[in-house]
């Protein structure tokens, strides 16, 4: 059984390539759509650079496609990768939504279309159990953008632990902030986790803080041994 993931380097695509692995399924290619819209309805912009180092560190080709991310229109990009990847025998896609109707049903649609499974491991989960899982199999995740009240510029960069997650629930009771930012509220990047035979050391980067949003800029980014 041969798949693909949707790839933005972030908690959720990464978690879906260790339930895909689970579930017996060899990962052939990662594909990391490329934005130009900052604020695509579709894929993740923030720091997506650095899937070329996520991708080296569990040695998974990367397949790189560029999209003006013009809403509806920017499927249309996405169609030609995956119609690409069936022929070169990929049989799934897997992604990591967990609660967009709007992302899952497309996504679904275009598979549907090319006659590939459409897979979503983390579809409907708990957002708290899987918050909480990913700490138990220590994955090392930091928040690289947020653009939601109550998270201010001192979120940025920050490490998902249990600390966090007692602040997040805290906000989700008083502003309703998503705990898994689902809603958009933040975006992630992994820097380890089991599936890594190398880790992600951020060597420069800077906050770029606009009114009530903004985001940690990775400038430089190495691999380093474990």
């Amino acid at each position: 059984m041969i798949a693909a993931v949707l790839y933005s380097g972030g908690k959720d695509s990464t978690i879906s390539i260790y339930k895909a692995l689970e579930q017996g399924w060899r990962i052939k290619y990662l594909v990391s759509m490329i934005s130009e819209n900052s604020e695509s309805y579709m894929y993740h912009s923030s720091n997506i650079h650095i899937t070329e180092l996520s991708a080296q560190a569990m040695n998974i080709p990367l397949i790189k496609a560029n999209t003006k991310g013009e809403k509806e229109k920017e499927l249309e990009d996405l169609r030609l990768v995956l119609s690409d990847l069936k022929d070169d025998g990929v049989e799934a896609i897997f992604t990591g939504a967990l609660a967009s109707q709007y992302q899952k049903s497309r996504i679904d649609k275009l598979c549907n279309s090319l006659s590939l499974k459409s897979c979503a491991p983390l579809w409907h989960r708990d957002p708290q159990e899987y918050m909480e899982e990913l700490i138990k199999y220590n994955f090392e995740v930091i928040i690289v953008s947020v653009s939601a009240e109550g998270l201010d510029e001192s979120w940025l960069g920050r490490r998902i632990n249990k600390e966090l997650l007692d602040d997040l629930l805290k906000l989700n009771d008083k502003y309703g902030v998503h705990l898994a930012f689902e809603g958009g509220e933040a975006e992630t990047l992994v820097l380890d986790c089991p599936l890594f035979q190398k880790r992600i050391n951020i060597i420069e980067a800077e906050n770029i803080w606009q009114r009530d949003s903004g985001h940690y800029n990775i400038k430089k980014a190495v691999l380093a041994d474990k």
